[in-house]
């Protein structure tokens, strides 16, 4: 069975968000063009449909947020919490998350290109598929996540681990691998696996990438 395997690399984890224990609630302040927000919660807020470009978010917490169909360009969400928000059909554009956690979200259909992800911890979130293309992702957790389909190709991957995640389909073409682990994930299908080099793979999975890999290479079985 071929080893994608990092002997002794160990995946740092992600810094937690520094955020203030005295949130003021946002009211009539909104993520548009150059905002600057600090220090605010928004809860339920309706971001549909949005056009923002050079926005800065710090020390914020986004709760039942609707970014549906949003198109986030030169963003930057740095220290700052996104509970169960809505990224459906969202695009991304040299957007980066700073020391954040995003939990129970949806980011179906979504596209992030070309942004940075640091000290991020993504879990039970949904995105069937997504699309993170030409990423810079680094010291980053993904947990219990339903990722099938979800494109990674072109992306620097430093210090990533996925933990019980849905890879089933998932692109991996062209990516830069520091150090990357993937525990008890389902990795059926997987494409682009000859380029996981520096990672280890624990679990069940270890099997079902090894026949992706065997297909890659043009090896059948009977």
């Amino acid at each position: 069975m071929p080893q994608i395997t990092r002997q002794g690399g160990k995946i740092k984890a992600p810094e937690a968000p520094r955020i203030s224990s005295v949130l003021r609630p946002a009211g009539g302040d909104e993520l548009e063009d150059d905002a600057i927000l600090k220090g605010l919660r928004f809860d339920g807020a309706p971001f549909v449909g949005l056009e923002v470009e050079a926005a800065e978010s710090d020390s914020c917490e986004f709760a039942n947020v609707r970014f549906t169909g949003s198109s986030l360009r030169q963003t930057q969400f740095s220290d700052s919490k996104f509970e169960t928000c809505d990224f459906s059909q969202a695009t991304a554009g040299d957007v980066s998350l700073i020391r954040c956690v995003v939990t129970g979200s949806r980011l179906t259909g979504s596209s992030w290109k070309s942004g940075t992800f640091r000290d991020v911890r993504v879990s039970g979130c949904v995105a069937t598929p997504g699309m993170f293309r030409h990423m810079k992702i680094f010291a980053t957790v993904f947990e219990d996540c339903r990722f099938p389909g979800i494109d990674f190709q072109f992306s620097e991957m430093h210090n990533v681990k996925f933990v019980n995640c849905d890879l089933t389909g998932a692109q991996f073409g062209n990516v830069k691998i520091g150090a990357m682990r993937m525990e008890n994930c389902t990795l059926i299908d997987v494409g682009g696996g000859s380029y996981l080099k520096g990672t280890t793979v624990a679990g069940p999975g270890s099997m079902e990438l090894a026949m992706s890999l065997a297909r890659e290479a043009g090896i059948s079985f009977e």
